[in-house]
């Protein structure tokens, strides 16, 4: 009678297969039938990097290498469901997560397997070699723009709430790009896409932020940023100018692969949101609007670019019931998204939003940009239904205090040796921030 073989649980997310995965495998074959539990798109973009494969592609991979007898979904990065449904006889999993944050669902698991006599198999971490490391390979090669622009979309599906910082310029588009934090419990948290902001923009020109910085020269901006990115960019359109002008702007960013444009639903003059009832604003009129809206979508190319309707009415005191009549008739429009904007010092009007616009049948994603009422959590707007937070200008906002800072200290002191140690990185590092290949 022939004896049947153990169960071998294999997580793992497979984005590129590298001679690491190919000797967990080994391992693995060698005590028995190989189940690999392949991590969904939405479980790996909750803790790291949206994978550059969907899930289907990562599983026809999978299923082809030798050694692999069965592939299963893996939905969340907790092992715990899949563990107690399929109950193996071994769990395989390299060395390298015995420290660091997802030690505790090491230990969660080793518990769990013990619960049916289980065992925990861990091959030493191949070293020199990682998804994560060639991720970084990748990014210095590149992406094209349908690559870029497609993948907005992929993120609003898969990731609670997508983070989006502002860049303008190249600089800080790599800071945005690179810059990522290890949470205990939460794995690695970086931004997901890139704001290019009038206001940030306009600002690094020394030109007041009324669309005084014209396409042509936003469009360089574009050109810079992508030159040394890969994410996707949501780009400031502020009023969207002229409709006929407006038509033009989405083919030719939709072209370059900007991922969506935001628009705001004012005329005339453009003056900055946060100036409120200070200055004189006029908002557009619903049918004019969305006028503006419907061309735009039926200028555009591809299903994938973004139109997202910005409203104004709590900006200008027009009341919550404006807001929500406008949000439907921009929706009805065709617009891919609603940004709701507010200069209030607490979060309440805009989570009051949130709650009425939950009651629309058909919605689109929720933008919102917390700049007045900073003090929120990621956490509660994803609990209010928000699909994109924009943080639209802190870069900037921290940039030019730590110059003033510098240029005061070297009138002050009359040399460079204070500014250098108190308030300056050194060359080194910058070089370590830029491209160093061509």
């Amino acid at each position: 009678m022939t004896q049947k073989k153990k169960l071998v649980y294999v997580p793992m997310a497979v984005d590129f297969i590298h001679p690491g995965h190919l000797n967990i495998i080994k391992v693995a074959q060698e005590l028995g039938e190989v189940m690999v539990g392949l991590f969904t798109d939405k479980a790996i973009a909750s803790y790291k990097r949206l994978p550059f494969m969907s899930y289907e592609q990562r599983k026809a991979v999978i299923e082809n290498v030798k050694g692999v007898d069965q592939v299963v979904m893996q939905e969340t990065p907790d092992y715990e469901d899949n563990l107690r449904k399929y109950k193996p006889d071994y769990m395989v999993h390299g060395t390298d997560w015995r420290e660091g944050p997802l030690k505790d669902v090491r230990a969660k698991a080793i518990a769990i397997l013990a619960e049916w006599g289980g065992q925990m198999v861990e091959p030493e971490y191949t070293k020199g070699i990682s998804s994560t490391e060639l991720h970084v390979h990748l990014r210095e090669i590149g992406t094209t723009p349908q690559l870029r622009l497609a993948k907005l979309r992929r993120l609003l599906s898969l990731k609670n709430i997508v983070r989006v910082s502002e860049a303008h310029n190249a600089l800080s588009a790599l800071i945005v790009e690179k810059t990522e934090v290890k949470n205990p419990g939460r794995g690695t948290q970086s931004f997901d896409a890139i704001w290019l902001s009038s206001l940030t923009e306009s600002t690094a020109h020394g030109r007041p932020d009324i669309e005084l910085v014209d396409l042509s020269s936003r469009l360089k901006t574009v050109n810079d940023i992508f030159e040394v990115t890969v994410k996707p960019m949501i780009f400031d359109g502020d009023t969207g100018g002229i409709t006929e002008h407006f038509t033009y702007t989405v083919r030719t960013l939709e072209r370059l692969g900007v991922s969506a444009v935001i628009i705001e639903d004012k005329k005339g003059l453009k003056m900055n949101s946060l100036f409120g009832t200070d200055v004189s604003q006029t908002q557009d009129s619903v049918e004019a609007f969305c006028n503006k809206i419907s061309l735009g979508k039926k200028s555009q190319v591809t299903n994938d670019f973004m139109i997202i309707a910005r409203i104004e009415s709590l900006i200008l005191k027009k009341g919550m019931d404006d807001a929500l009549t406008r949000a439907g008739a921009y929706m009805k429009a065709g617009a891919d998204g609603i940004m709701i904007h507010s200069q209030a010092k607490d979060q309440s009007e805009i989570l009051q939003f949130c709650k009425e616009y939950q009651k629309f049948e058909k919605k689109v994603p929720l933008v919102v940009v917390p700049t007045t009422y900073c003090q929120i959590y990621e956490k509660e707007l994803v609990e209010a239904g928000v699909n994109i937070v924009i943080y639209a200008n802190h870069l900037l906002r921290a940039a030019y205090p730590a110059m003033v800072k510098a240029a005061e200290s070297i009138l002050r002191n009359g040399r460079a040796l204070e500014a250098s140690n108190a308030h300056c990185m050194s060359v080194s590092e910058i070089l370590k921030i830029l491209p160093n290949k061509v």
